[in-house]
């Protein structure tokens, strides 16, 4: 009786600026239509960029109890959170883990997340560097492109936690991992960027149409490349392709 869920589409915040559609935003409305009792606020929910799932509730209490779960399974090494993804190209392995350490790093007037190789015990310890861990499974394959299952296991944030730098940017309460782009990340290291990912796909160049990764500072953000077949595929022109929504989606939550 206290929680509620729904489906929120790509590019909607959860906390949005003055003025911007957010989910934040549609939460009383929401309430009135549904002759809700109590206030709602916001439980889980994925990034802007993501769609999917999002746990709504009307109770502290509640809420309390399902963030000390999410903290407790994640402590166990548990996945609570189940993704899908579309990704252009197909995994060599059918399953497997892709592990990294991840950090901030300044580029210009922006902050992105790049790769660590071998993170040092003292970065970790002082927080400078995250260590992540994702779990795949590809479900189906066509056309050079593929649907994955996604587990991330790392650090899930509660609202109103305070995250890692960069000071540039504000990250409302979501679902996704420590670093919100956690997943999009480890997709280019597996060398199958997600489909829409106009950020972190440049970073998989191809040569004889083998893959392979590029540095961060060769491959600066831009819309994604996709060849002339799929894009027939998809009904959609070149120019069309900068709107093309990140295909990734929050699937399922556990609940205890």
């Amino acid at each position: 009786g206290a929680l509620l869920a729904l489906s929120k589409p790509p590019g909607l915040p959860v906390l949005g600026r003055p003025g911007e559609l957010s989910l934040a935003a549609l939460l009383p409305a929401l309430r009135r239509r549904l002759g809700l009792p109590a206030e709602l606020h916001v439980v889980k929910a994925p990034a802007r960029e993501c769609s999917g799932l999002v746990l709504l509730s009307g109770c502290h209490r509640a809420t309390e109890q399902l963030q000390r779960f999410f903290t407790d399974t994640r402590q166990r090494g548990q996945y609570p959170a189940t993704y899908r993804a579309v990704t252009v190209g197909v995994p060599a392995e059918v399953e497997g883990e892709i592990r990294a350490g991840l950090c901030w790093q300044q580029q210009g007037d922006d902050a992105a997340v790049v790769l660590v190789p071998a993170p040092g015990r003292r970065s970790l310890a002082r927080k400078e560097v995250k260590s992540t861990l994702t779990r795949y499974r590809v479900l189906g394959a066509a056309g050079g492109c593929a649907l994955l299952q996604l587990q991330p296991r790392t650090g899930e944030w509660p609202p109103n936690t305070p995250r890692p730098p960069p000071p540039a940017r504000s990250h409302p309460p979501c679902a996704s991992p420590a670093f919100p782009e956690q997943l999009p990340v480890h997709l280019t290291l597996l060398l199958c960027p997600a489909l829409g990912d106009h950020k972190h796909s440049s970073r998989v160049g191809r040569v004889l149409g083998v893959p392979f990764l590029l540095p961060p500072e060769a491959a600066p953000a831009r819309t994604q490349v996709l060849d002339e077949e799929l894009l027939c595929r998809l009904g959609l022109s070149p120019q069309q392709l900068r709107r093309l929504p990140l295909h990734l989606h929050l699937q399922q939550l556990a609940l205890p």
